[in-house]
């Protein structure tokens, strides 16, 4: 029986975990919370330790002799990642392509460098770098930590005349930043896109292109995802091109990625890469009902050297969309049933319910819930998912 060892035990990893359990996988999960929904699966071998403690991890991974590492959705294990795969000779990715992975600054560069377009950007370091970037720039433009993810620490400033903004803009993004450098960079306008892909043995095959919805100003949090894009053939064409191009740029041979891009006026433009599923329900959810291809299953085999069945079987819509809600105290979620029986609705998630306090959205953590839906094509399954949405009543009471 092989052994596959996953970061991360919370919602976000909990369809690779069970994901490898119906394989008849062997499966070490390991978390730094003992609670944490997957370390209480039936047969999954728990170990409470850091996902980014990479000495400890790497112990766990010689004390279960594991066949295979991998995460969902997540970029902070993927150091971690890299540096399991390296010490026992396993299929994944290298030091160096984790670091390009996960840090925006050095990301950045490696894609200029190997001629992928991107957004003019500067790295900083401390307050003066700082006040000499914003020098080179005219509004608007993003301040964002060079290494945190979901919408984390990023901030639009849209007018130089408002001094106090540009302060505060670097101190949040600053907060968010685990090394302290932040990206200061061109704000990119156009339709907002992700890129699924999975390379094998060198070769990047995309597998479903992702429509974005987003709050906007300041903090871009991503509130809807439809697939497959909506966008003209022509141009999902050289948005594929520049994934491919990105995916090989950074050094991913064995594989998933998940790639943001804004088409510009210039064409497509990379907002980042992730070395690893995207999140959101992207990969987990909406890419198996748009075409029928499991990415998660696929993962798991490439990282166990094992040949991942990647060809479509149809061509459908899929459709995800967050609830919208402001700060408060949760009182109530009506018509959840009536929601449900929507013909197409797949799924109806409640994240933070009756009781809790949310905030505004501010962070792809804030977000109170979602639906998921299917259709026969993306006009209709994004219908499908904003009816639903349309039809809860979520009251939320002042604290």
């Amino acid at each position: 029986m092989k052994t596959i060892m996953i970061l991360g035990a919370s919602i976000l990893q909990l369809p690779a975990i069970e994901k490898a359990l119906t394989m008849g996988l062997k499966v070490v999960v390991v978390d730094m919370n003992p609670n944490a929904v997957g370390m209480k699966l039936p047969r999954v071998i728990s170990e409470v330790v850091s996902t980014i403690d990479i000495p400890a991890v790497v112990a766990v991974a010689i004390k279960h002799s594991i066949d295979g590492v991998m995460t969902l959705a997540s970029d902070m294990p993927m150091r971690t990642v890299a540096a399991v795969a390296k010490e026992l000779g396993l299929v994944g990715i290298t030091d160096d392509t984790a670091l390009k992975a996960t840090n925006k600054a050095i990301m950045r560069q490696a894609l200029k460098d190997a001629g992928v377009p991107v957004p003019m950007f500067f790295k900083v370091s401390s307050k003066d770098e700082y006040n000499a970037a914003v020098s080179n720039f005219a509004v608007p433009f993003i301040v964002k930590p060079a290494d945190n993810s979901g919408s984390r620490g990023i901030f639009k400033i849209a007018d130089l005349s408002v001094h106090k903004q540009i302060e505060e803009a670097y101190s949040y993004s600053k907060q968010y930043s685990r090394n302290g450098d932040v990206v200061v960079e061109e704000y990119m306008s156009g339709s907002e896109v992700s890129v699924e892909t999975l390379t094998v043995d060198g070769e990047c095959h995309v597998i479903q292109i992702t429509d974005k919805i987003t709050t906007g100003a300041p903090h871009f949090v991503e509130m809807g995802h439809t697939q497959p894009t909506r966008l003209p053939g022509n141009i999902s064409t050289r948005i594929a091109e520049v994934a491919k191009a990105a995916n090989k740029a950074i050094g991913i041979t064995n594989g998933p990625s998940h790639t943001e891009i804004i088409v510009t006026s210039e064409g497509p433009k990379i907002v980042e890469i992730g070395a690893r599923l995207g999140g959101d329900c992207i990969t987990t959810h909406l890419v198996p009902l748009s075409t029928g291809v499991d990415m998660v299953e696929s993962c798991i085999k490439i990282a166990l050297g094992k040949e991942p069945d990647i060809e479509a079987k149809f061509c459908k819509g899929s459709a995800i969309r967050y609830f919208d809600q402001q700060a408060g105290i949760v009182e109530a979620i009506n018509g959840i049933e009536k929601a449900k029986a929507i013909n197409g609705i797949y799924q109806i998630s409640i994240v933070h319910g009756v009781g809790e306090t949310v905030t505004e959205i501010d962070s792809s953590t804030a977000r109170m819930g979602f639906v998921i839906a299917q259709g026969n094509n993306a006009e209709e399954a994004s219908d499908i998912a904003e009816e639903a949405k349309d039809s809860l009543n979520i009251v939320i009471g002042t604290k």
